[in-house]
């Protein structure tokens, strides 16, 4: 939905797409001339700084069917990685080296006024690997700046029991722009057998931080922050055998909405963040547990 600019935010303005021109070298120029639009349409709307509570109830309903879907799955060992026994071929493929890749969000949601939601799903396989070194791994949230680099910079356990964990990280996306958020988290574990075991993490505050690591460092108002990332879910699930162990990650995420009559040209960047996000994030699982 267009709206004007405001006279206030001008300055703001310049700050978002300076960083636009700067990469404008290394992009097509049609491709940057429509990103720094999208950025300087975007992000001065303040009706759009926060999630409208449609959208957000949109994303609860969305979430709670995936929740009760998760639920299931993790009640028997079949079927506990979703399509492993189903999906012809795909043990093999997987068994092979190949991280399959999968994006579950239906398209056109009407539920989601100004914003977008992305629901992707990554699978892969760890020779030599088991459920109880993976599990270890995930609960280590000190080393998360050194699992997850350069993506996480800090990582800290705000409180911790047997089977949940409130923990807070700083974060750093750079695709096109670079934005750093202070994201918090409720985490929770749970497994069916010895050889089973899943985790979920919810985010409970997600913050835009500008000038990060300056004197200047701040936290964006919901007027000057960009929206890209307003919500996301992480789930785990992980399963033992055929001598190694199969992994998989479904990441739901709620951002703004692409202004209408640029999706064409920004989407394809927009939707590529959360996407290469899981995969980065899955493949430094691999590599930790390869180590």
């Amino acid at each position: 939905m267009p709206c004007g600019l405001r006279q206030g935010k001008l300055h703001s303005m310049k700050r978002m797409t300076a960083p636009l021109r700067r990469i404008s070298l290394f992009l097509p120029r049609a491709a940057s001339v429509l990103l720094g639009l999208f950025v300087g349409i975007v992000a001065p709307c303040n009706a759009l700084g926060e999630p409208t509570p449609a959208a957000i109830a949109g994303y609860n309903v969305y979430v709670r069917g995936l929740e009760e879907r998760l639920e299931q799955q993790h009640r028997s060992d079949l079927g506990f990685i979703a399509g492993l026994d189903a999906t012809p071929g795909l043990q093999a493929r997987l068994r092979g080296g190949e991280l399959v890749v999968e994006a579950l969000a239906p398209a056109n949601r009407s539920d989601l006024p100004g914003a977008m939601l992305h629901h992707w799903r990554a699978t892969a396989f760890v020779a030599g690997a088991n459920s109880a070194a993976f599990e270890r791994l995930l609960r280590d949230f000190g080393a998360y700046p050194h699992i997850f680099a350069p993506q996480v910079l800090s990582a800290r356990v705000l409180s911790q029991s047997s089977d949940r964990a409130e923990m807070t990280m700083r974060v750093r996306q750079q695709h096109v722009i670079t934005v750093v958020m202070d994201a918090s988290y409720q985490v929770d574990f749970g497994r069916l057998d010895a050889l089973h075991g899943y985790s979920d993490s919810r985010s409970t505050r997600i913050a835009e931080i500008g000038s990060a690591g300056t004197s200047a460092e701040h936290v964006l108002s919901s007027a000057e922050e960009h929206g890209f990332l307003w919500r996301q879910n992480t789930y785990w699930s992980f399963a033992e055998r055929d001598g190694g162990l199969y992994v998989q990650v479904e990441s739901v995420s709620l951002s703004r909405a692409i202004p209408r009559g640029l999706a064409w040209a920004v989407r394809p960047f927009v939707e590529s963040v959360p996407r290469e996000s899981l995969e980065f994030t899955l493949r430094s699982v691999i590599n930790a547990l390869r180590r």
